[in-house]
């Protein structure tokens, strides 16, 4: 397996972990206090989830090296 499929199959899992989680925090009982550790958990694991699929479908900003000249031991800038 490439590395592409494998973003492809993590990015999908994410995908359905977050319909998972989404099941089970709508269907969580109420009423909710704040202290509730396991809703609070829920919460938590949903924000992460949501950092990674962003992660996954940002295209972050590479700089590409600059070139020599041709005979020149600098950097053409």
């Amino acid at each position: 397996m490439d590395y592409e499929s494998a973003i492809e199959d993590a990015f999908n899992g994410l995908l359905d972990a977050r319909v998972r989680l989404n099941r089970a925090i709508s269907g969580y009982p109420t009423p909710i206090s704040g202290c509730d550790a396991q809703f609070n958990r829920l919460l938590s694991d949903r924000t992460r989830i949501n950092q990674a699929i962003r992660a996954i479908e940002s295209q972050p900003f590479i700089a590409t090296p600059r070139q020599l000249e041709p005979g020149l031991s600098l950097e053409s800038r």
